[in-house]
């Protein structure tokens, strides 16, 4: 071949192999300029999102700083309201304790007028002491003189007469002394009682084991006890409660001993009657809707009662037993009403006794707390309660006024007569309760008969439904200082031999009458 070709074949090969590197150079710095930009726009957008991704933050950072200054506001104001709700209440405190230390100064000043009233009378006694003295000298002076008798016997003759008229004397001055004490007595005991009447009402029911509920119609009857009796069936089973159906229009009758369930029967009956699908399953979510929201008011109750009675700090578990009282009954007397009335009975007598008021009404709250239970745990209330008591830690003092407030233990302690009295105060005061009328009966002819047991008394009578009894006498046999001493005992035996709540007045009347004829 020739030289001259095979040269121009390989110059042609040579300059396609340059041509190649060149356009593979080319090629690859097209491509390393491709993914610069590449890289260039993700890290841009990156960027971008990174911007945006911030200020999203700042955004949701601002409001969370916005919504909790918001609440803090919140709260600031309630604060602020509770406070001063709080300090209207300590200037309303510090009002009656003002007025509380007015009337114990003026209390001071009676007593103090008392004590000098007293201390005269007691210088009046001895002066006359000392005449009556020198006076029986003079007489048996006289009398020895006089009669010509020995000193023994005419000294046995004056202290006979001495001794009649001093009976008579010594009547008529007891009687001016305790009328003057009954007069001071009377006024104290009204100032009493005329602030807790001022401070304190309370209203009562009768006690009961059945609760009536109304019907809109006698239809309702029917779908009541439902096909073959299986609502009337269902009902009973989730409340434990008898219901009975009889002629009584438009009443249904629920029996149970528990008043708690008797309530739950009773709301969930009136709201299935509102509602009108009555059936069984309807029955038990109503029948348990009812028994979590008397729960509730139950717990509502006991914290109201606690506020009223301004005891503060008792175990919720107690709190929750006080509620219960509010369905329980004693001698138609409600007990809830009962305890905040001996707890401002308890407060009103430590007041004037100088003791731990706050205490007093404590015990006094708490004193029936047993009966909450009694239905369910064997024994006396008042033991019961002492241990409920124990079981939340209250005090020693609390405990033991509790347990002694019916003599099932001894009392022994100031605070465990004070329970006492408030409670029979409370509890016998007029139209708090009722008793058996056999037992009421009883007790006035014992009344009766105690008095016309007295010689001189023609007649008794028993009135103000056992308050007082009234006494007639024969005026020939009894004299007027006569009545006054057949007052008293009557009084002392009515005292020993009767049980009664309350006082009797005893109230003696002798008269004469003069009875003439005109023809």
């Amino acid at each position: 071949m020739d030289p001259i070709i095979i040269a121009a074949l390989c110059a042609a090969v040579l300059a396609g192999a340059l041509g190649g590197m060149l356009v593979q150079r080319h090629l690859a710095a097209k491509r390393v300029g491709d993914a610069d930009e590449l890289a260039r726009r993700i890290v841009e957008e990156a960027r971008k999102e990174a911007q945006a991704q911030k200020k999203e933050l700042l955004l949701q950072g601002q409001d969370d700083l916005f919504n909790q200054k918001r609440e803090l506001e919140t709260e600031f104001r309630e604060r602020e309201r509770d406070v001063k709700l709080r300090e209207r209440k300590l200037d309303e405190m510090g009002g009656r304790l003002e007025e509380k230390l007015e009337k114990a100064a003026a209390r001071e000043m009676d007593l103090l007028a008392a004590e000098k009233e007293l201390a005269r009378k007691e210088r009046e006694l001895s002066e006359s002491e000392a005449f009556l003295q020198e006076r029986i000298g003079e007489e048996e002076r006289r009398l020895s003189e006089i009669a010509g008798l020995t000193p023994d016997e005419a000294r046995a003759r004056l202290l006979a007469d001495i001794e009649a008229r001093t009976r008579h004397e010594s009547a008529r001055m007891i009687r001016q002394i305790e009328t003057q004490a009954r007069e001071t007595a009377d006024r104290k005991a009204k100032d009493i009682l005329c602030n807790v009447i001022q401070r304190y009402a309370g209203d009562y029911v009768n006690e009961q084991t059945v609760t009536a509920v109304t019907l809109p119609s006698e239809d309702m009857k029917g779908r009541i006890i439902g096909r073959e009796g299986r609502n009337i069936r269902a009902l009973e089973a989730a409340t434990g409660v008898d219901l009975i159906i009889d002629d009584t229009p438009e009443t249904v009758i629920l029996s149970a001993y528990s008043p708690l369930r008797r309530q739950v029967a009773r709301m969930a009956l009136e709201r299935l009657i509102q509602d009108g699908r009555i059936h069984p399953a309807r029955i038990e979510d109503m029948v348990q809707k009812c028994q979590q929201e008397l729960d509730v008011q139950v717990r509502e109750v006991g914290e109201q009662a606690t506020f009223d009675a301004g005891v503060h700090g008792i175990h919720p578990e107690i709190v929750r037993l006080l509620g219960q009282l509010r369905y329980r009954t004693s001698f138609t007397q409600n007990v809830l009403q009962h305890s905040l009335e001996v707890s401002a009975l308890c407060g009103m007598l430590a007041a004037e006794l100088g003791m731990d008021v706050r205490k007093a009404k404590r015990a006094g709250l708490l004193h029936d707390i047993g009966k909450a239970v009694d239905h369910e745990v064997e024994g006396p209330h008042a033991l019961i309660g002492a241990d409920i008591a124990k079981k939340y830690n209250e005090s020693a003092d609390i405990i033991h006024a509790i347990a002694a407030h019916h003599e099932d233990q001894r009392p022994s302690t100031a605070l465990a007569v004070l329970v006492q009295a408030a409670d029979s105060i409370s509890g016998a005061r007029p139209g708090a309760r009722k008793e058996l009328l056999e037992n009421y009966v009883k007790r006035l002819e014992d009344l009766e008969g105690i008095a016309t047991s007295f010689e001189g008394v023609t007649k008794a009578y028993a009135i103000q439904a056992g308050r007082e009894v009234r006494v007639m006498v024969d005026a020939e046999s009894v004299d007027d200082d006569a009545t006054y001493l057949l007052c008293k005992d009557i009084a002392e035996k009515i005292e020993k031999n009767l049980t009664y709540p309350g006082q009797i007045r005893v109230t003696v009347i002798r008269e004469r009458r003069a009875v003439g004829l005109a023809k």
